[in-house]
């Protein structure tokens, strides 16, 4: 049930915001107990933004096609190309927008707390 309600929780996250699309292609437990690791396919649209949000684990992302500006709170702005990562801390508040005119499509991989949110909104 907890599972269940945390798909929900993530789904209605991200319904709310068009820009960004994600599409679950595997959640797997890892050895750390309590967490578990979900792979993702990301798509931002041109000009969208991904909105102000937290993990409960590190975020992993390849950058497959596009140009994406990430923003860390803390951080400098870091912008990423096609072919090239970045990697997000636990719990960092942090966005990532388009400012390009084709969709930015990431591989991303989130090592998380197991049954909880995948992303919270963060004021």
């Amino acid at each position: 049930m907890k599972l269940l309600t945390a798909l929900l929780l993530t789904a209605g996250l991200f319904a709310q915001n068009p820009a960004i699309q994600r599409t679950i292609v595997q959640r797997k437990d890892i050895s750390m107990p309590g967490r578990e690791a979900v792979v993702a396919r990301v798509e931002i649209a041109p000009g969208g933004s991904a909105g102000r949000h937290t993990h409960t684990g590190e975020e992993i992302s390849y950058v497959m096609d596009g140009e994406l500006e990430v923003l860390v709170e803390g951080q400098p702005p870091l912008t990423v190309k096609t072919g090239e990562s970045f990697v997000i801390p636990a719990g960092a508040k942090h966005d990532a927008r388009n400012k390009g005119s084709v969709p930015v499509k990431l591989a991303a991989v989130y090592l998380v707390e197991k049954g909880k949110p995948l992303a919270t909104p963060a004021p």
